[in-house]
């Protein structure tokens, strides 16, 4: 059997970790063999960049050196988790991508993009084979992602005006790469979100 590669992106607090656990479940529970994984980290290597790039001040880091740090995180996540279990046929499904980082660093904190292009295509080389942008209106995004607590809110603490250039960003590049992107809106009741991806997934690529 084929594996499957597929991507859950979105702004912080948009929903998309809790949409990406529902459609694992959901696939499970339909018999299918899936791999539930996140960036950055989803192998051991790569969760120790986690914590270097998600903790601490939001100036701790260059967003150059972010790219570097995400695209070294994001090699060992492939080579560990996502090619071998695409070759053994399982459904991976990633709470964000390299999306995540032509936005992050490639569009809101620098004019980057075209070094993280060429840094993934260098080194990555893979895209999902379909990719779910769960859009949200930031206001509220933030509001989720802050009322979470936790030590990995370096990005959050960025501010309202930054989510919203990342909205921005990440519904141009839905544009750009229609043939992979669907746009999900995010600010439907959580079962309503969940059953549009499914039916999604379903009609694109018949699983």
């Amino acid at each position: 059997m084929e594996g499957l590669f597929l991507s859950f992106e979105g702004i912080d607090g948009s929903g998309k970790s809790t949409q990406a656990r529902r459609l694992a479940a959901t696939l499970r529970a339909e018999g299918r063999d899936v791999v539930l994984t996140r960036e950055p980290g989803g192998s051991p290597g790569a969760e120790e960049i986690r914590r270097l790039v998600l903790e601490g001040d939001p100036d701790r880091w260059s967003a150059e050196t972010e790219l570097l740090l995400f695209t070294a995180a994001r090699r060992d996540h492939l080579e560990r988790t996502i090619r071998p279990a695409i070759a053994k046929g399982q459904i991976v499904i990633c709470d964000r991508f390299a999306d995540s980082t032509r936005i992050y660093q490639g569009v809101t904190r620098g004019d980057l993009r075209a070094k993280v292009d060429a840094l993934h295509a260098l080194i990555i080389g893979e895209e999902p084979r379909l990719t779910f942008l769960v859009d949200i209106d930031p206001k509220i995004g933030l509001a989720r992602a802050k009322g979470r607590q936790t030590a990995e809110e370096r990005f959050e603490d960025m501010g309202l005006e930054m989510q919203a250039r990342m909205r921005s960003a990440f519904l141009e590049l839905a544009k750009e790469q229609a043939q992979r992107f669907h746009v999900i809106d995010g600010g439907q009741a959580e079962e309503d979100v969940a059953a549009a991806i499914r039916a999604t997934l379903t009609s694109v690529l018949d699983v």
